[in-house]
C-alpha cells in the first residue's frame, strides 16, 4: 500500500454517452487507481443525454464506493462530444484535470499513472495515444489537419489525457467554447508529450447520431484552425484562371486569323471571361471573410445543463 501519496488535487472528467455496460468498470478501474495514488480527487461523469441506464449504473457505484466527491453533469440534449466535455471540465476544481473523452478503454491502469509521471517532468499535456489507429478517414483527417494546421503541434487519436490547470486556463483564454479541444490544446504554446501503447484493436461501435456529430465537427476544424478552405479557393481560383486566360488567348486569336465569328462574339466571349474571373475572386475573399466570422461566432457557443448531481457516499 502506498503510504505518501500525491498531494495534488486530480479531477477526473469522463464523458458518458450509452456506456450501460462498462461505466461501472470503468469508474473501478479510474476510482482504484486514484485512491491508491492520491489524498484527494473527484470525479466527473458528463451524461450526454444517454438513451440506456447509464446514469443509474453511476449511481449504483456511488453507493457501493467511499471517495471524495462524484458529480454527474446531466446534458439537457444530445450535444456531441466536445460541447458535453466543455461542460465537464468548467465544472472541474483540481490542479490538474485528466479528460476520458474515448469510450474505448483498450489500456492498462498503469497509464493513468504513467501519464501523471510523465506530466511531472514539466509538461502541461500529456496524451496517451494508441499506436494502431482505425479508420481510414481518421488518418486521413489527421493528415491533412496537421498538414495545414496552425497549431505548433500535430494531434492525432487519443485515448485520454491529462492537462495543467495552465494549459486549461490559457485554453479558454484562447476561445470561450473549446470546438476541439486537442487542436485548442496544440494551438496554446505549452510543452507537450505523447505517451504510445500498444492496443488490442477492439473498440466500441459508433453510434450513428456520434458518427454524424464527429463528421460535423472534423469539418468544422478544418475550418476553425487549418487554411485547407483557404488553399482549396486559392486553387479554384487559380485554375479557373487558367481557363480565363486560355478563353482570352482563343478569343484574340480567333479575331486576328482569317476566320470571321459571328459579330459581337468576340466581346462577349471576353466580358464573360473577365466576369467568370471576377466572380470567382469574390467568392475566394468571401469564404475569408466567412472563416474569420465563423471563428468570432464559434467563441461564443455554449452547452446546455438540465442538471448536475452530487452522488457522495461518505
Amino acid at each position: 500500500m502506498i503510504t505518501n501519496k500525491e498531494k495534488n488535487f486530480i479531477s477526473v472528467v469522463i464523458y458518458v454517452r450509452n456506456l450501460e455496460g462498462e461505466i461501472y468498470s470503468i469508474l473501478s478501474l479510474i476510482h482504484t487507481t486514484l485512491e491508491k495514488h492520491f489524498d484527494k480527487f473527484e470525479i466527473i461523469c458528463v451524461n450526454d443525454a444517454s438513451e440506456d441506464n447509464s446514469r443509474k449504473e453511476i449511481e449504483k457505484f456511488s453507493q457501493e464506493v467511499i471517495f471524495s466527491i462524484l458529480s454527474v453533469v446531466n446534458m439537457s440534449s444530445f450535444q456531441g462530444k466536445e460541447l458535453s466535455m466543455n461542460a465537464g471540465t468548467d465544472l472541474a476544481i483540481g490542479d490538474f484535470i485528466y479528460e476520458f473523452d474515448s469510450m474505448i478503454f483498450d489500456y492498462d491502469e498503469a497509464l493513468i499513472m504513467n501519464a501523471y509521471y510523465k506530466f511531472l517532468e514539466g509538461y502541461d499535456i500529456v496524451s496517451v495515444v494508441p499506436e494502431n489507429t482505425s479508420g481510414f478517414t481518421s488518418k486521413l483527417f489527421y493528415k491533412i489537419f496537421n498538414r495545414y494546421s496552425f497549431a505548433g503541434n500535430t494531434i492525432q487519436q487519443e485515448s485520454f489525457r491529462i492537462l495543467s490547470r495552465r494549459a486549461f486556463n490559457r485554453a479558454k483564454s484562447l476561445n470561450r467554447a473549446l470546438a476541439y479541444r486537442k487542436a485548442v490544446y496544440a494551438s496554446c504554446g505549452l510543452s507537450a508529450a505523447v505517451i504510445p501503447y500498444n492496443n488490442t484493436g477492439k473498440g466500441k461501435k459508433i453510434e450513428k447520431e456520434e458518427r454524424t456529430n464527429r463528421t460535423e465537427t472534423a469539418m468544422d476544424s478544418l475550418i476553425l484552425f487549418t487554411n485547407v478552405v483557404q488553399k482549396f479557393s486559392l486553387y479554384i481560383s487559380l485554375l479557373f484562371l487558367g481557363i480565363t486566360v486560355t478563353i482570352g488567348l482563343y478569343t484574340w486569336g480567333v479575331y486576328f486569323s482569317d476566320r470571321k465569328p459571328v459579330e459581337g462574339w468576340t466581346p462577349l466571349m471576353l466580358f464573360l471571361s473577365l466576369g467568370f474571373f471576377g466572380i470567382f475572386l469574390i467568392l475566394t475573399v468571401t469564404l475569408q471573410y466567412l472563416s474569420v466570422v465563423l471563428r468570432l461566432i464559434f467563441k461564443k457557443r455554449q452547452y446546455l445543463i438540465e442538471s448536475i448531481e452530487k452522488m457522495t457516499n461518505n
